[in-house]
């Protein structure tokens, strides 16, 4: 196995993917969340975040975006960083690995082919109403993962979800487990106090502040995203091992799992990020992930360091981090015998092309 892949767990779990047909998927959603100033960096301005995750998987399938006239991109101290929807279109194609988009709940309905589960945005979780149906997007999630998984060996998860961060951050708090200050960003300076503030008082506006731990649909209608029932409801009813392809968003996804479905295994589920998130300073990915299960991750090193290309050098920065399955989508590349050095000239060559 490539010596870019971080491994924190098992390796064996890799080796049984190698060669394995993948399927992969981009679940996409926004929330008025992501409109608070300062709370993310997935877009040039809070109002543009809507746009995002359209314009990401537009980006993959068409190479530009379709609903905006620029592409998504995170501006720190000057410098725009690429959004790392051209990571996971690189190593897709490299790979051959088809790929699906799911709209859990985006306000802006991307110009491709989509498998819709839920039309509805999520809310801003200060109001305390975030999700109005997480029952109903988790089921529907079930049903799709059950058919998907016939499909194919492997299903890979990744998401695109604006402040997800945040309402990872709510649901993880609201169903006992202790990520004060442990979530990931898209910034070098990760906004905790606002993210914290954010999810009290969302809890004080729906009354739930002394209740803790919730239920998880309770969790997630209060304070979490769309995304977060409809990725756990495809896991739980796929039959094929899972990779959850995200940073700290995937932990809440994780936990909403165990607390969902009585019993939940994660023997075949796994979480794939970026090294950027595996080491961010500003967070903890892993002493999340221990509280939940004994849950494998990998982290993959695309060497951005080595690149000539100044917006993925920052990524090295702290800028970005992960988005759009990006860290999900190396793995499952270099599983088909990709190599990374290889992933990321294409990523150079993409950002040539395309910015």
């Amino acid at each position: 196995m490539d010596k870019s892949i971080k491994s924190f767990g098992s390796r064996d779990k890799l080796q049984k993917l190698q060669n394995k047909d993948s399927l992969f998927l981009c679940v996409i959603a926004t929330t008025l969340t992501s409109r608070i100033p300062g709370i993310t960096g997935a877009g040039a301005s809070p109002e543009l975040t809507d746009y995002t995750p359209a314009a990401d998987v537009e980006l993959i399938l068409h190479g530009k975006p379709q609903c905006l006239p620029e592409i998504p991109q995170t501006v720190v101290g000057g410098e725009a960083a690429p959004t790392p929807a051209v990571i996971t279109k690189a190593a897709l194609e490299m790979a051959g690995i088809p790929f699906l988009v799911v709209d859990a709940g985006s306000a802006i309905k991307p110009s491709i082919p989509y498998v819709n589960i839920n039309h509805n945005r999520g809310g801003n979780i200060e109001t305390g109403v975030a999700v109005l149906n997480p029952m109903e997007i988790f089921n529907k999630g079930k049903m799709l993962g059950k058919t998907l998984s016939k499909l194919t060996d492997h299903l890979i998860i990744g998401e695109s979800t604006p402040a997800g961060t945040t309402t990872a951050l709510g649901v993880l708090e609201a169903l006992g487990y202790d990520a004060w200050g442990k979530v990931s960003g898209s910034t070098p300076e990760n906004p905790h106090t606002l993210k914290r503030q954010t999810v009290e008082n969302g809890l004080k506006a729906a009354g739930l502040a002394n209740d803790l731990p919730l239920d998880p649909f309770q969790a997630v209608g209060a304070v979490g995203d769309p995304m977060i029932p409809a990725v756990a409801g495809i896991t739980a009813g796929s039959t094929v091992p899972v990779t959850l392809a995200g940073g700290t968003q995937m932990t809440a996804v994780c936990a909403f799992l165990k607390e969902a479905v009585e019993g939940f295994s994660f023997e075949d589920v796994s979480i794939a990020t970026t090294i950027f998130v595996a080491t961010d300073e500003t967070a903890d990915i892993n002493y999340i992930a221990q509280q939940i299960a004994p849950i494998n991750i990998y982290a993959v090193d695309p060497g951005f360091e080595k690149s000539e290309n100044l917006g993925l050098q920052k990524y090295t920065q702290g800028v970005v981090k992960e988005g759009a399955g990006a860290g999900g989508a190396m793995l499952a590349a270099q599983l088909q015998g990709i190599s990374i050095d290889d992933i990321r000239a294409k990523t150079e060559d993409l950002c040539r092309e395309i910015f």
